[in-house]
């Protein structure tokens, strides 16, 4: 099967694939709407975070179909079961997640932009969306703490 390329530097795989969709035999692909999403998310904000960064921008959840999203515990309208946003891995580098949240912030479109972590495993992420068909709201949530 050929690698689908959304923008220079991201895959569709690196949105669909998820360990926990593995996990419960899910089939986590996204349709042509999402598609369409996760590649206007890419240039409007992952490739220009890629650019400002120099280097690998690693996606840790992307796409998610609603089952997987409901076992992962995401709200029912989560913005990720409309290819419309990304977790963004910071790979225990807290001062790069922070560098990322902050270049995100001041310098590029986005509806939400969120500093997140998980008390039991003790990891960071960043939790950016855009929303290509309408406003964005530039919403900002500097410390969610996830409890699921």
């Amino acid at each position: 099967m050929a690698t689908i390329k959304l923008t220079e530097h991201f895959t569709l795989a690196e949105f669909e694939t998820s360990d926990t969709a593995k996990q419960h035999g899910i089939s986590n692909k996204a349709d042509t709407q999402s598609i369409v999403n996760l590649t206007a998310l890419c240039v409007a904000v992952l490739e220009p975070l890629r650019k400002w960064y120099g280097s690998v921008v690693k996606i840790g959840s992307g796409y998610r179909c609603p089952r997987l999203n409901a076992i992962v515990g995401g709200v029912s309208n989560s913005q990720h079961t409309y290819g419309q946003a990304a977790d963004l891995c910071i790979d225990g580098d807290i001062s790069k997640g922070k560098r990322w949240f902050a270049y995100i912030r001041n310098n590029l479109p986005f509806d939400q932009l969120i500093w997140e972590r998980n008390p039991k495993t003790g990891s960071y992420w960043v939790h950016v969306s855009y929303n290509a068909q309408g406003y964005n709201r530039k919403q900002i949530i500097e410390n969610l703490i996830k409890t699921v």
